[in-house]
């Protein structure tokens, strides 16, 4: 029996955490148990890359298959290729398989969500939630799955405790029961969760969002999704690309092999690192409420790469950690109101697509982002930090080109 449409969101929200709290745990461990079972430098970098280009393929197909296939049935086939590639991580180290299974199983170097779940459950938020709460409905959808990744980061440091075959072992074998848990709930979705030509009840117009311009609300062809979508998917992918350059995975590699940090150490500190964005993100709807969506979105986003740029400078472990958790507090404020811009720039009927397609923009730059962050790692370069301090410098350019070109609508 399908649960009522008012507990959607709330299945929504419990399957994020659940996906969280699997990327919480194995990113922290991932480059360890590979490098340790004989995988090292670019091998490594390529099954990350590798994990990114099939979580964009998938996120393409679903931006423009899941609406006419189902939600739901859409959302259940990418849970059981979490599962299985979950599964592959845990019992095999063979070097083919492990790119197959990354490739098929949106295994993520961090708690960040490039997945092809993310653009039809935003879609079904925004469909089921009037527009003035948008923001709200998707700061708990994002806070409550960045503290399910801060205790994934606590459970990598109670893993460490194992030799680091077997912790990596034990996380994915957690990963695949968690991944088909998720398919559970997406089951229990109401055909609520379906496309819908018309507004969710209580919502008056998209037009409440006050920081976007009524010409960006306006209908667009059925074929083409207008022009502001596609430009800020682009500067989203400049964006990915930087953070790609620092994700949980490469942070943790760079603070063991800079620092000597332990996996014990690194749960904990990913435990700290997450659980402040989580509970720096319940701002964003009293920011955006007094400021726009477009301040929200990048005051805090420029601050956050300032620290994320004298990370390379702390002399030891300490301080780094300390410029870490600053840059963590700030670095996921905007989150709620990105993804609230992108539902308001498009109607309904194309919510799905938007979502999708800045999804996937993002995804290909990750895919791009190891590789790199790999040969900037390569040598005497470790102590420098590059991954850091170019991402660092990409992020701002980011900030910078995105007031530029939608200060008008904010």
């Amino acid at each position: 029996m399908r649960v009522p449409a008012r507990d959607d969101s709330s299945l929504i929200i419990a399957a994020r955490a659940l996906r969280t709290f699997g990327y919480g745990c194995t990113s922290v461990l991932l480059m360890g148990m590979l490098e340790n079972a004989g995988i090292s430098g670019t091998r490594l970098g390529l099954i990350l890359a590798v994990a990114a280009a099939g979580c964009v393929l998938a996120t393409i197909a679903m931006g423009k298959y899941a609406d006419r296939f189902g939600r739901r049935t859409s959302l259940l086939v990418s849970a059981c290729l979490m599962g299985i590639a979950g599964l592959a991580f845990a019992v095999t180290r063979s070097y083919p398989v492990l790119l197959i299974a990354a490739f098929i199983g949106t295994v993520s170097p961090s708690t960040n969500d490039n997945t092809p779940f993310s653009g039809v459950e935003q879609a079904i938020f925004a469909q089921r939630t009037p527009a003035r709460q948008h923001t709200a409905i998707f700061t708990r959808y994002n806070v409550t799955a960045q503290a399910a990744g801060a205790v994934g980061g606590l459970a990598a440091a109670a893993l460490g405790a194992l030799p680091t075959s077997l912790a990596g072992d034990a996380a994915f074998a957690l990963y695949s029961i968690i991944a088909f848990t998720t398919g559970f709930l997406f089951l229990r979705l109401s055909a609520a969760a379906e496309p819908s030509a018309g507004p969710p009840a209580g919502s008056p117009t998209n037009a409440a969002l006050p920081s976007v311009d009524p010409e960006a609300l306006a209908a667009p062809t059925p074929t083409r999704l207008p022009g502001p979508v596609r430009r800020l998917a682009c500067l989203f992918a400049v964006d990915a690309f930087a953070g790609g350059l620092a994700v949980q995975a490469i942070l943790a590699w760079w603070f063991h092999h800079r620092y000597g940090a332990t996996a014990t150490d690194l749960g904990l500190i990913f435990f700290a690192a997450n659980l402040l964005p989580a509970v720096a993100q319940l701002a964003a709807p009293l920011i955006v409420s007094r400021h726009g969506l477009l301040p929200a979105m990048l005051v805090p986003h420029l601050a956050s790469n300032i620290f994320l740029a004298c990370i390379p400078l702390a002399p030891d472990l300490g301080d780094a950690v300390v410029l870490l958790l600053a840059r963590q507090a700030l670095s996921k404020i905007d989150v709620p109101a990105r993804q609230a811009f992108t539902a308001a720039l498009v109607g309904p009927e194309h919510r799905t697509a938007a979502a999708s397609l800045t999804t996937a923009a993002r995804g290909v730059a990750v895919s791009v982002s190891p590789l790199a962050a790999t040969l900037l790692l390569t040598g005497s370069s470790v102590a420098l930090g590059g991954p850091l301090l170019v991402g660092a410098a990409l992020a701002a350019a980011y900030d910078l080109a995105m007031w530029r070109s939608f200060r008008a609508k904010s």
